[in-house]
């Protein structure tokens, strides 16, 4: 069995859960790879609603939720206790911490990936979307993220601090809205290079893995590139006289 048919099992075996035991069941923390591959997984889903969640919007590793059709429950309801929050404080003085120090810290304790959600750095630490089961192994063992001493708490994930992202726009001419010469113009690659990072599955397309080059993009439509980071395109507009279209994208530096 290939790593994908894994990964298609454990989310059918969510699912029949769901459906058979009656009651909610998630998996966790999917990446826009594994997002990907859910869709078709649920396709199919007899008796059982299903829909992702990150712990607020716009959160880019998400779960999947499964919830019997019949049930009478909202979506707010089905997840209201599916995630924490690990807040992480370091000392004023110190340096700045990224992603990659939070990430590695974690996962240098011997926590699994797929109990950590996005991690949301601010300037005097970080949000840490997590499964529950794993917050009290990190407030207990969590207190050092890279070299720099650090304080945890868990708080509601109704009280996560989404930090304020800075932003560029872009407006650019393309030949048409597929995905490699959006790719191209947000994050000012050659389309050559957009279509090669297409195939190798490191664009997503609204959070989901996309490997098709050709696909047409839609105004409002997410776009991230592993590496490079996530845009939006905003604004498709008219046909100049040299038959190019005009877009306005908004990428986050």
């Amino acid at each position: 069995m290939t790593k994908d048919e894994l990964i298609i099992a454990r989310i059918e075996d969510k699912i029949d859960q769901c459906r058979d035991g009656w009651y909610v069941t998630s998996t966790g923390f999917l990446d826009s790879h594994e997002q990907a591959l859910v869709r078709s997984a649920v396709m199919h889903a007899a008796g059982v609603r299903t829909l992702m969640h990150g712990g607020y919007d716009g959160a880019e590793r998400r779960m999947l939720v499964c919830i019997p059709a019949e049930l009478p429950l909202s979506d707010e309801e089905a997840t209201a206790e599916l995630i924490s929050v690990l807040r992480v404080k370091k000392p004023p003085i110190s340096r700045n911490l990224s992603h990659r120090d939070y990430l590695g810290s974690i996962l240098g304790l011997g926590i699994e990936r797929r109990l950590i959600g996005d991690i949301l750095v601010r300037d005097d630490g970080a949000d840490i979307l997590i499964l529950p089961e794993a917050a009290d192994f990190l407030l207990r063992e969590y207190h050092q993220a890279g070299r720099t001493e650090v304080k945890t708490e868990e708080v509601p994930v109704r009280d996560v601090i989404i930090p304020e992202m800075r932003c560029e726009m872009i407006r650019d001419t393309v030949s048409s809205v597929r995905l490699d010469s959006v790719i191209s113009s947000a994050f000012r690659i050659s389309r050559s290079n957009a279509a090669e990072a297409i195939r190798k599955g490191l664009v997503s397309l609204d959070h989901a893995e996309c490997l098709k080059t050709d696909i047409k993009v839609e105004e409002g439509a997410i776009l991230t590139l592993k590496g490079k980071g996530k845009a939006v395109l905003e604004e498709i507009g008219s046909e100049s006289k040299k038959k190019r279209i005009w877009i306005r994208i908004k990428r986050y530096i």
